[in-house]
């Protein structure tokens, strides 16, 4: 018998074996936990949401005043031609 297929007896083993009674209070505390956790990841959740339509709205703001789409002023004065 290889190695991986002793392993594997012996996690079958541990897995098959009888489980001890658990402690009364772990379901109070596991509701408790979950609950922070996803209070937690609400709240994280909003914030992004909250800075995404910020930087929306800084940005959108900024286009308007900046106009970057239009090409600015040239810095100096065409040659005079054709005189």
């Amino acid at each position: 018998m290889n190695a991986q297929a002793r392993r594997e007896r012996e996690v079958r083993a541990v897995l098959e074996a009888a489980q001890g009674p658990l402690p009364p209070e772990i379901h109070a505390e596991a509701v408790r936990r979950g609950g922070r956790i996803l209070r937690r990841r609400r709240v994280l959740r909003r914030l992004m949401w909250l800075a995404l339509c910020l930087a929306m709205t800084v940005f959108f703001v900024w286009a308007l005043l900046a106009r970057p789409w239009v090409e600015p002023p040239s810095g100096t004065t065409p040659p005079l031609t054709g005189w």
